[in-house]
């Protein structure tokens, strides 16, 4: 039988081991919070950076969650063969996926990536892809309008 001190003494263990799961911080306390930390892969995704081809630049795509919704910004990008497209995590949980079936007869698409979870978090694309309109959407926000346009040039 489990008297009541030992109740509440395995109710507060289980609330401190809850909290430091969560990564709570106390009052006070100096440390950098997981979500200000350099960004790392909570799930094995690795932040990557490509480098532009000569000539060539990096173009970055922020991902948000907002009160108004979720989205990329901006939602329209022009490339040429050569840029970096940089998607880059500013709130939310957030892929890429440039479907197959949303890109008929286009060949070379880049793979649905991995959640990117933490803020600062980036996920880089060479734009290799022939010339022509391509549509990416976040699979997790997509049926809410969180999709892409881009365009790509010679």
């Amino acid at each position: 039988m489990i008297t009541r001190n030992r109740l509440q003494y395995c109710m507060i263990f289980a609330s401190a081991l809850a909290l430091m799961a969560c990564g709570g911080t106390k009052t006070g306390d100096t440390s950098t919070p997981l979500s200000a930390a350099a960004p790392s892969t909570a799930t094995g995704a690795a932040t990557t950076t490509s480098a532009p081809a000569p000539g060539r630049q990096v173009v970055v795509v922020e991902l948000h969650t907002e009160e108004t919704g979720n989205f990329f910004k901006p939602n329209k990008v022009e490339v040429h063969q050569g840029d970096v497209i940089r998607f880059t995590l500013v709130t939310g949980v957030h892929n890429v996926h440039f479907l197959p079936d949303s890109n008929p007869a286009r060949s070379g698409l880049p793979p649905a990536s991995d959640l990117l979870q933490l803020p600062g978090q980036t996920l880089d694309i060479p734009v290799t892809m022939p010339k022509g309109h391509y549509y990416f959407q976040c699979d997790p926000h997509a049926a809410l309008g969180m999709r892409g346009h881009l365009e790509v040039e010679d």
